[in-house]
């Protein structure tokens, strides 16, 4: 029984083959179910209790549609009521269509998705890379699936695991998640867990009470208590601590935390929305990350295809980061040449839209009044000929002066944000905070000053 009242459940079939690295996963009106599929075969999906995935809706007729495990994955209509739909594409009865792997599927009015699951590897471990190939064999979905799953997804408390290469914008995904929520309205707090020690990590989670070690000599409220009824984004997951992931467990499972230090428990309301650029299926097949708490996460996952899987989207987006730097920077919009846009189509970004956003910045700094040029973009790796560097020396000194004023001020208020964000980490403490920034702590208080940032209480500052 799901939260909503409705069922959903999978019947046990004698025919099928062994369980493959796939599961359907069910979205409907505050229902969400997982199922495990076959490694082949077929799988019907209805609201008889004869279907093999059982789904409790009054818009899913009793033999609703047949899925075909393949390879490839198809999906077929068996004469519905309320229809089978693939995008916006009601599909003929009686006729399979491909489908792919985190490619979202509508029945009526619920939505079905298949995605990977993790394998668990054979005791004496010869099969693993084979097992954990298999489990990588998916599609990449396109945005507009992504957003059509977020979509479905919002309104449910169900956890969220965003995966994606470094700079795809997941932190994005995660607010668009928060923002299209009924928590909209209340705290969206999150935590780098691969930036701080486990130690760090655990006070900054669960918070602590004061004397509970060193240096606290105040209590704490932390993360998951100061976002009570509100959304935690907990990114790099596939870094956190085996210990912290045994507490970060009991916390999901129970909804109560205790600060480090109390005897006093408390009670919790928070979604979860996990990321990482990991292959966090393979870490669970290999024993590093726990399985248990994988599927805790685990609810539905978003898999965010790299910028160079997207080349159809990057004009707009190039333009659209173009405005942005623009407005940043105080100046009238610049349009990009075709030449430089199709350098910008043309280059593979490995740093993905992260590094879009850097060469656009620094092309808006180098441009002046425009348009930007291809010797604007400065892409990584990307040969410079004469000809761009005798348009380089061209630009006038005065133009050259106030890109450098303005890299300036960028640099300043990168460092600034990146200060005030370690002190907060940190509850004001100086010396932790100048470790975590990796500075000697005279130099972090030079440059509170410098920077025009208030000095927390000396409370604070003793360590």
């Amino acid at each position: 029984m799901t939260e909503s009242g409705k069922r959903t459940h999978t019947r046990p079939a004698a025919s099928r083959s062994a369980e493959g690295p796939l599961q359907l996963v069910v979205l409907g009106a505050g229902v969400v179910h997982h199922h495990a599929l076959p490694a082949s075969g077929r799988v019907s999906i209805g609201r008889s209790d004869r279907a093999d995935v059982f789904i409790d809706e009054p818009s899913i007729s009793r033999r609703h549609a047949l899925l075909h495990i393949g390879p490839p994955l198809a999906i077929e209509d068996l004469d519905s009521a309320n229809g089978t739909r693939v995008g916006s594409e009601r599909l003929a009865s009686r006729q399979p269509v491909a489908i792919a792997v985190n490619q979202p599927i509508d029945l009526g009015t619920a939505t079905i998705v298949i995605q990977t699951r993790p394998v668990p590897l054979p005791v004496d471990g010869r099969d693993a890379a084979a097992l954990i190939a298999a489990a990588h064999a998916t599609a990449q979905p396109t945005m507009e699936q992504l957003h059509r799953l977020v979509d479905r997804i919002a309104g449910g408390d169900i956890n969220v695991l965003i995966l994606g290469e470094t700079g795809v914008g997941k932190e994005v995904m995660a607010e668009r998640v928060h923002r299209q929520s009924p928590r909209a309205a209340l705290p969206f707090l999150q935590l780098n867990c691969a930036a701080l020690s486990e130690a760090l990590l655990e006070t900054e989670l669960f918070g602590h009470e004061r004397g509970a070690f060193t240096g606290a000599v105040a209590a704490k409220a932390g993360l998951l208590e100061t976002a009570d009824g509100g959304t935690v984004f907990l990114d790099e997951i596939g870094d956190l601590p085996p210990a912290i992931q045994v507490k970060l467990l009991r916390v999901i499972e129970e909804r109560r935390m205790r600060r480090v230090g109390a005897v006093k428990v408390r009670a919790i309301d928070v979604r979860f929305i996990a990321a990482t650029n990991r292959d966090l299926a393979t870490d669970v097949a290999l024993g590093r990350f726990r399985e248990d708490l994988y599927y805790r996460l685990n609810g539905i996952t978003l898999s965010i295809p790299p910028l160079r899987a997207r080349v159809d989207e990057l004009p707009a987006l190039a333009r659209e980061l173009v405005a942005a730097a623009c407005r940043r920077a105080g100046r009238p919009p610049l349009r990009l040449a075709p030449d430089a846009m199709a350098a910008l189509v043309g280059h593979p970004w490995p740093g993905n839209i992260r590094e879009l956003r850097n060469v656009v910045e620094r092309a808006v700094l180098l441009a002046g009044d425009g348009p930007i040029q291809p010797f604007h973009l400065t892409l990584e790796g990307r040969p410079r000929g004469r000809g761009a560097e005798l348009e380089i020396a061209a630009m006038s000194l005065a133009d050259l002066d106030q890109a450098a004023v303005q890299l300036r001020r960028e640099l300043e208020d990168v460092e600034r944000r990146r200060i005030i964000a370690a002190l907060a980490e940190c509850a004001g403490n100086q010396s932790r905070a100048a470790e975590l920034l990796n500075m000697p702590r005279r130099t972090l208080v030079a440059k509170l000053a410098q920077l025009d940032i208030p000095r927390p209480n000396r409370g604070a500052r003793r360590s």
